[in-house]
């Protein structure tokens, strides 16, 4: 696993639009913030060409717009690291006019955004064999005040080494060309509350995140579908002893993403799961997943479909985030038995409700990292290894 460089004091962070750009509110004005903020710490900025544009569909540009500026603006020397501007819908439709090859060759760089990124993000781990980050996207920067999440994230690409909720170590001096040589670990944390609805819009385009729900870790350890569902209510619950979880800690490399980009790219060319699972069998796989627009019958054919395609093989645990358009049940069916029915089976943990997604704030995930998960209570922790 390959790691690009941490972005120094003064450095170039370039921006990309291979999904939705910033053309309109109340994306644009927290996108300017964000730049605003980021020349105020001294950083240079790299625009690319898309980043306000929006004449594609359900991406800023056409297909092969996208697909080229992804490209040379990953293969550019000018920019140290690349965030990605938004989500969107048709980012798949842009990975025919992408240059893999050129991208694998490549001196590794940062890439981090999350959605319609899994694009991105995924296929950087499972054909280029590098790590990317699963973060926020360059618009949310722009909040005021700013969230710790959006701290935590920008530490990833800096090089900071988050030790509190308030504290970042800085950037420890480079003593080589690899990332690993650095700073070899992040630890990230889960976050008290999480926003159900909104504020941000037309009229707030800076508005902070409406932290009005608690969260409530779900923890699954067992075999059984009916087992689970009866300790769905209980928070961390062990199906073997009946008994309340002191801690649990399982290991493994991080993949994952949007289960609605994932479930796409599954079969086609550009699915190379089974080799990246193969070359990290010994380590086994943490999946972590999360939902934007399938609802909980959509999750669980996801899973089933995720399942028989041999993806969850070699797992050692899921960290599943909450699903925004998949919170309510459905004809009996709700967001626990819509993983829990593939995920409850395979006699690992599984970690629901956890802050990743679309419901914010989220965890940064460092795709292809080398991970150690601590779950006790309510309280969850991420230790990322840049591990090669």
């Amino acid at each position: 696993m390959r790691y690009g460089k941490f972005l120094a004091e003064g450095g170039m962070i370039g921006f990309v639009a291979p999904s939705f750009g910033v053309n309109i509110e109340p994306y644009r004005s927290a996108f300017e913030n964000a730049q605003k903020r980021w020349k105020r710490q001294g950083y240079r900025l790299d625009l690319g060409p898309n980043c306000y544009a929006g004449e594609g569909i359900g991406i800023s540009n056409t297909p092969e717009k996208c697909g080229r500026e992804l490209t040379e603006y990953y293969l550019s020397k000018e920019n140290d690291c690349l965030i990605s501007c938004g989500g969107g819908e048709l980012m798949c439709e842009i990975l025919d006019h992408v240059d893999w090859d050129a991208i694998a060759k490549a001196d590794p760089k940062w890439y981090m955004g999350f959605s319609d990124n899994t694009n991105m993000t995924y296929l950087l781990a499972t054909i280029c064999d590098t790590a990317s980050i699963y973060g926020p996207n360059a618009a949310a920067f722009g909040m005021k005040p700013q969230h710790q999440s959006l701290k935590d994230a920008f530490a990833l690409l800096t090089g900071a080494r988050k030790t509190s909720d308030t504290d970042l170590e800085p950037r420890e001096p480079e003593r080589g060309n690899a990332a690993q040589d650095i700073c070899p670990a992040f630890t990230v944390s889960g976050y008290p509350k999480w926003e159900l609805e909104g504020k941000k819009d037309e009229e707030n385009p800076l508005a902070g995140y409406n932290l009005t729900e608690k969260k409530v870790l779900k923890l699954f350890d067992g075999r059984s579908d009916t087992e689970c569902a009866a300790a769905a209510s209980d928070g961390s619950f062990s199906m073997t002893t009946g008994t309340r979880i002191p801690e649990t800690v399982f290991e493994g490399r991080l993949l994952g993403g949007c289960v609605d980009c994932l479930v796409n790219l599954l079969g086609t060319c550009y699915d190379r799961t089974g080799d990246f699972l193969e070359k990290y069998k010994e380590d086994g796989i943490i999946w972590f997943l999360e939902a934007c627009d399938l609802n909980v019958f959509a999750i669980r054919r996801a899973m089933w479909q995720m399942e028989h395609a041999g993806w969850f093989r070699y797992v050692k645990g899921f960290l599943i985030g909450r699903p925004l358009n998949g919170l309510e049940p459905m004809m009996n069916l709700d967001r626990y038995q819509a993983v829990l029915d593939v995920a409850g089976r395979k006699g690992v943990p599984v970690v629901m409700d956890v802050d990743l997604g679309h419901l914010p704030p989220m965890m940064p995930m460092i795709t292809g990292s080398y991970a150690t998960v601590r779950v006790c209570g309510n309280d969850i922790r991420v230790d990322m290894e840049l591990r090669p």
